[in-house]
């Protein structure tokens, strides 16, 4: 045989014969094609001493071969030039000329072009089209459009870059396949590689690496082999290695015959079982909180939707299991191997015995009565659970009263005296712990009558709670043709949406004990509400507070003399109640909500609540044309600010509220928008929880209200209060995943009284359920027309749709100063240093000098003519 024709996956079979080696030896010319040739194939070809090596493209529609190049002796592979009477042109999108060197669709004219594909027209349209510099021939002449990317090089020569349809989009980064291919090709012993992205069964798309190799590699080494030449992002998944590839009956490579891999491909690491105890603890963890089937050491839990409520959840958890985690580091280390090391075993247990007695009062309670509502005890949060088997009432009742005995809060009363309001945490035999209406509603077959009488009766039940006898939790059991129906009320005073989370479980639990006939056994209380706060009472005026008192007081300060009041519509009213208010409703579709929620964080490193924010202070600049705004912000409260104090399973209400001058920035660059937000979040200290300490528990915060009295100004004019709230109360999808209990699709009745004061003209909450974020805007129906708030409503979810894109097709996580361990950094200081490395790499960190580097930065200044630093040890 003087001359061979082969794909390169059939010469590398070839040559990993001896015989076949020496075969090629005679041979005097080798025309490889059919496929892109690896470089050491090549070099391997190149070695044998004889045959001359031609590199052919051409697809079977140009009749086989249309560019040859001869790489006998060449550095670089290329397709090399057109052949004779054959046209090569590289377009772009507009099927205009690319430039040299720049990227294109390869297209081909001339003698060689078929007719079409037999029986299809429409695609033959598609892809043999009329030449454009055929001239005066043109409407007879064709061109045909490879799907192939090339471009020119500057010596005449094209250069293949792979398949327009292997380019993929991975998180929002656009990757070129064969780019990962050719950095796996130069891992020594690896042979053959083929990268496939493979949507897993979320619908995210996730690369696979598939590879033959002559001695065996772990796909840990190879991972670390590619991480050290490619982003991250580019990194496949996972790792196959294969004897050898599958190939079609014409030597090609058979991508529809390779395995998929096993496991889950959930957040795009590779499965790797947990290791150590801790491991499998946070693994098992994980799994329950994030309903998540499958998770290794190597997941990321923003990948998996995790979010800081759910890092709540996870610190409980991992409390309940006898770890003590700290959620900065979870949001550190959010990846169960590098975090494991940071969860220590919990040593302090906190005495699991009755609370009772005089209990003083949470910023947040404070602020709710000093707002002294005509209908206090009505002021409630509700949900109402779903069972289609019905409920064993005996056995709810067993649950609901081990809730309200293990739960201390949920047995508090308050009581209005001469110095205010006051709380009492009652024992668990000073009255009665909760109360329970059984209704039978099975005779009622007409849907809406059943769904009126349902919301009916829970309005009764929300308007009978008393806030100085209690019970505070009142429950309401329907039986429906359907199944049960279960609501549960408790006055806001003594929960939070935290809070039920913690009971959501705990009531699972019990009722499956009491069903059993189980002793009834919940996990360990955390610290108690009233432990907390009268910690917190004594942390109010301590020194650990200074640093907060006077961020807030320079904040109140600049909000009294910035404060603008939204553009009202005619009718203006400053009082009123919530009978006073309307709600517009936007939401978005299962697929931007997944967006939001797994990808967009990684654009910037942000969380849920910075993108919403930035949306929102984006609409309020479009309608107000004010760059800063001042909104009202709801945090969870649970803070990690009085050392050795858990509360991750505290049942109560910690809410804390807090002013924020929102300000989008002067740029209208997104990108500049979205870190701006980003970052003036981050500069508020312990996440907005100082502010009601300060205000309601401080001496200088009372001494602000007294100042406020003697001036006759009322008592909330020395405080800036915002027109506009903002809350997302994060996913509520998987509360219920390891029991028969569901929501229920019935309405929880008026959980608020019609006339509650209310404080905010608009009110913005988002909440996720069933995978789509709807949000809630409530307004003062006497300030603003309808037509006005869903003008806002469109604007804020245009904004929104913007944001997300931006977010999920940027190609690079980008830092800001609060990112980096150096403090201090403003935005343009970074993008600075930025500009100024970029030369050298992508930005990692930014560090601060040791003691000695600061040393000898400080010499190499002073005599910026030596380069010698003199050290001496003895």
């Amino acid at each position: 045989i003087e001359m061979l024709q082969m794909t390169p996956s059939r010469l590398q079979m070839l040559l990993g014969h001896e015989a076949g080696s020496r075969a090629l030896q005679d041979v005097k010319a080798i025309m490889v094609g059919g496929e892109a040739l690896p470089s050491r194939l090549l070099a391997a070809l190149q070695e044998i001493n004889g045959p001359r090596i031609y590199n052919m493209y051409g697809p079977t529609e140009t009749t086989v071969w249309s560019t040859v190049q001869e790489l006998t002796h060449a550095q670089h592979i290329h397709i090399g030039r057109p052949i004779a009477n054959t046209q090569i042109y590289i377009m772009n999108a507009n099927m205009e000329l690319q430039p040299v060197g720049v990227p294109g669709e390869l297209c081909i004219a001339g003698e060689g072009l078929a007719r079409g594909y037999w029986k299809r027209e429409e695609l033959t349209a598609e892809k043999f089209v009329n030449n454009p510099f055929a001239g005066d021939k043109a409407e007879h002449e064709r061109m045909y459009r490879t799907g192939d990317l090339a471009r020119w090089m500057p010596d005449g020569n094209i250069e293949y870059l792979g398949r327009m349809d292997h380019q993929v989009k991975i998180r929002g980064y656009r990757i070129e396949l064969g780019e990962i291919e050719s950095q796996l090709l130069q891992v020594e012993s690896v042979q053959e590689v083929v990268i496939m992205a493979r949507t897993d069964e979320t619908g995210q798309t996730q690369l696979v690496a598939y590879y033959v190799a002559s001695q065996e590699l772990g796909a840990s080494e190879l991972r670390q082999k590619l991480g050290q030449k490619l982003p991250s992002y580019m990194v496949p998944s996972y790792f196959i290695g294969l004897e050898q590839m599958p190939l079609t009956p014409n030597g090609k490579i058979d991508r529809k015959s390779l395995p998929a891999p096993e496991g889950s491909l959930h957040s795009g690491a590779e499965y790797v079982a947990p290791r150590t105890v801790a491991e499998r603890a946070l693994v098992a963890i994980w799994q329950s909180v994030l309903g998540v089937q499958t998770v290794g050491i190597l997941d990321n839990f923003f990948d998996l939707g995790g979010d800081s409520i759910k890092a709540i959840q996870i610190v409980s958890r991992a409390f309940q299991a006898g770890y003590k985690l700290d959620m900065k580091d979870l949001f550190r280390y959010p990846i169960v191997a590098t975090l494991a090391p940071h969860m220590h075993e919990a040593s302090r247990r906190v005495d699991q015995g009755e609370v009772s007695g005089k209990t003083a009062l949470l910023p947040i309670q404070h602020g709710f009565f000093a707002q002294a509502q005509v209908d206090a005890h009505h002021f409630n949060q509700a949900v109402m659970l779903h069972r289609e088997q019905g409920f064993d009432e005996s056995a709810l009742r067993q649950a609901l009263g081990k809730l309200t005995a293990h739960h201390d809060a949920l047995r508090m009363v308050f009581s209005k005296t001469e110095q205010g309001y006051e709380a009492w945490n009652r024992g668990v035999q000073e009255g009665e712990l909760y109360h329970l209406d059984v209704v039978d509603f099975t005779n009622l077959t007409d849907e809406a009558t059943l769904s009126a009488a349902i919301a009916a009766k829970a309005s009764e039940i929300h308007s009978r709670i008393q806030l100085h006898e209690g019970p505070l939790l009142k429950a309401g059991l329907f039986h429906c043709a359907d199944g049960d129906h279960l609501l549960i009320a408790i006055h806001h005073l003594v929960v939070d949406g935290v809070s039920w989370r913690i009971l959501f479980d705990d009531l699972a639990v019990a009722y499956e004990q009491a069903v059993h006939e189980e002793t009834l056994q919940l996990p360990d209380k955390t610290e108690s509400f009233r432990s907390w706060s009268q910690k917190l009472s004594t942390y109010a005026n301590s020194t650990a507070m200074e640093s907060d008192r006077a961020y807030w007081e320079h904040l109140n300060a600049a909000a009294l003399s910035d404060q603008v009041r939204l553009p009202e519509d005619p009718a203006q009213a400053d009082s009123f109640t919530l009978a006073d208010t309307d709600t517009v409703v936007l939401q978005l579709t299962e697929e931007e909500t997944s967006k939001l929620l797994k990808e967009a964080h990684r654009a910037y490193n942000t969380e849920v609540n910075d993108l919403l924010l930035t949306a929102l202070g984006m609409m309020l600049y479009t309608w107000t044309g004010h760059e800063r705004s001042l909104i009202n912000l709801e945090g969870h409260g649970r803070e990690n600010i009085l050392p050795d104090t858990d509360i991750s399973r505290t049942v109560g209400w910690f809410t804390s509220q807090y002013p924020v001058l929102l300000d989008i920035g002067r740029g209208h660059a997104l990108s500049d928008r979205i870190k701006q937000v980003k970052e003036s979040l981050r500069h508020i200290p312990n996440k907005g929880m100082g502010y009601g300490i300060w205000r309601y528990l401080s001496e200088s915060g009372r001494v602000v209200g007294q100042q406020a009295d003697v001036l006759n100004l009322g008592q909330h004019q020395a405080f800036a209060e915002p027109q506009v709230s903002f809350n997302y109360l994060g996913q509520f999808d998987q509360d219920l995943p390891n029991s028969d209990i569901r929501m229920s699709p019935y309405s929880i009745g008026s959980v608020i009284s019609d006339r509650t004061k209310m404080k905010y003209a608009l009110d913005v909450s988002g909440t996720v359920m069933n995978g789509i974020l709807k949000l809630d805007i409530r307004y003062n129906g006497k300030a603003f027309r309808k037509d006005t708030v869903q003008m806002l409503a469109n604007l804020l979810k245009t904004n929104l749709l913007e944001i997300i894109e931006h977010c999920v097709t940027r190609e690079r996580t980008e830092l800001t100063p609060s990112d980096v361990l150096f403090k201090g950094l403003t935005l343009e200081q970074l993008d600075t240093i930025k500009e100024q490395t970029k030369a050298i790499g992508e930005l990692e960190n930014v560090y601060p000098l040791t003691p000695m580097q600061k040393g000898m930065l400080f010499h190499s200044l002073m005599n910026a003519e030596t380069g010698v630093y003199f050290e001496q040890a003895t």
